[in-house]
C-alpha cells in the first residue's frame, strides 16, 4: 500500500522559508507523477503544484507560483516543496499526492 511521510513543517514568519520533504515507499516512486496538495483550516483540499516522472517539468498554482519550488530525487523516492516568501494564507496542512493517494500531512503555520 502506497505510504507517504511527510516532514518539515512548523512555523515560520511571514516572508520566511520552509522546506517540506515527502518520503514514498510500497510503490515505483520513479514512474509517477507527484504533487503537493493542502488544506487550510476550514477549506477544501487545494493543489499546489506538480511535477513530472524526471523532475524536469513542474506547474504551480498561480497563489504560490514564483515562491515555491517543487522538486523530487527518485534516488531517494523522496519529493520536495521548498518554500520562500511565505504569507499567513500559506498556513495549512501539506500532502504529497499520487493518483488517489495522499500523506497524513505536515503543519505548515504562517504567523507573526
Amino acid at each position: 500500500q502506497v505510504q507517504f511521510v511527510e516532514s518539515g513543517g512548523g512555523l515560520a514568519q511571514p516572508g520566511g522559508s520552509l522546506r517540506l520533504s515527502c518520503a514514498a515507499s510500497e510503490f515505483t516512486f520513479s514512474v509517477y507523477a507527484m504533487s503537493w496538495v493542502r488544506q487550510a483550516p476550514g477549506k477544501g483540499l487545494e493543489w499546489v503544484s506538480s511535477i513530472n516522472t524526471g523532475g524536469g517539468k513542474t506547474i504551480y498554482a498561480d497563489s504560490v507560483k514564483g515562491r515555491f519550488t517543487i522538486s523530487r530525487d527518485n534516488a531517494k523516492n523522496t519529493l520536495y516543496l521548498q518554500m520562500n516568501s511565505l504569507k499567513p494564507e500559506d498556513t495549512a496542512v501539506y500532502s504529497c499526492n499520487v493518483q488517489f493517494y495522499w500523506g497524513q500531512g505536515t503543519q505548515v503555520t504562517v504567523s507573526s
